[in-house]
């Protein structure tokens, strides 16, 4: 599935989730409708990413939805996943590019304009822009925490490539993010530390559409 598809999409970390493993959550998630899942995982080691790729790679290729991996282009390239998700620290995009090839999927997060401009002239295929609301899920930066619906829209005026917003989202605040341009949302806690998260992926995904929905309609 091209990112321009994608509605709702979970960055996976078990550590804040209530009991359930990552393999439980995912496949919770695939249940209630998510279109792609990031490998986060973070302050695990490589090996315990890797075992846990090869079993999410499994799951998300049987049930169509694409698998990216947080940062980690090796794992990526091991696994066989869909692409990589870089951020302003990571490996630049035109590096993952060319060590997962033309086909991969490479996105890349950003919080200003210049940074958009930049991702997509290096060949990112999708923005992760954020934090939109501000994130307790994630070390963000304060100035990059809270940015804001309107940061969202322009960034999505600006380039030609999918953004997805992230930081902060839930079914309840979901909606204003699509309608300022996001093509979908990119969430960990609302998804990994709900007590059902096939039902709180299916609430996201109806938000998230319903708001695409208006949005074009307009």
């Amino acid at each position: 599935m091209a990112p321009t598809n994608w509605g709702t999409y979970l960055v996976t970390q078990a550590s804040i989730s209530e009991g359930q493993s990552t393999l439980e959550i995912v496949r919770g998630a695939i249940d209630g409708g998510v279109d792609a899942v990031q490998l986060r995982e973070k302050g695990e080691s490589a090996r315990s990413r890797y075992e846990l790729g090869l079993e999410l790679r499994e799951l998300t290729a049987e049930a169509g939805v694409d698998l990216l991996v947080n940062d980690r282009v090796d794992i990526a390239q091991a696994i066989d996943a869909d692409g990589v998700h870089v951020g302003q620290s990571d490996l630049p995009v035109p590096v993952a590019r060319e060590l997962l090839g033309p086909e991969a999927v490479v996105g890349c997060s950003t919080s200003t304009v210049a940074e958009a401009r930049r991702a997509e002239a290096d060949g990112a295929d999708y923005l992760g822009v954020g934090s939109v609301y501000g994130t307790t899920s994630k070390d963000v930066p304060e100035a990059e925490d809270g940015i804001g619906l309107e940061r969202i829209a322009e960034i999505a005026e600006t380039v030609s490539i999918p953004v997805v917003g992230i930081g902060g989202i839930t079914a309840d605040n979901a909606g204003p993010v699509a309608e300022a341009g996001a093509v979908g949302v990119a969430v960990i806690s609302e998804i990994t530390a709900a007590d059902d998260p096939a039902a709180a992926t299916a609430d996201l995904v109806e938000t998230v559409e319903t708001a695409k929905d208006l949005e074009h309609r307009e």
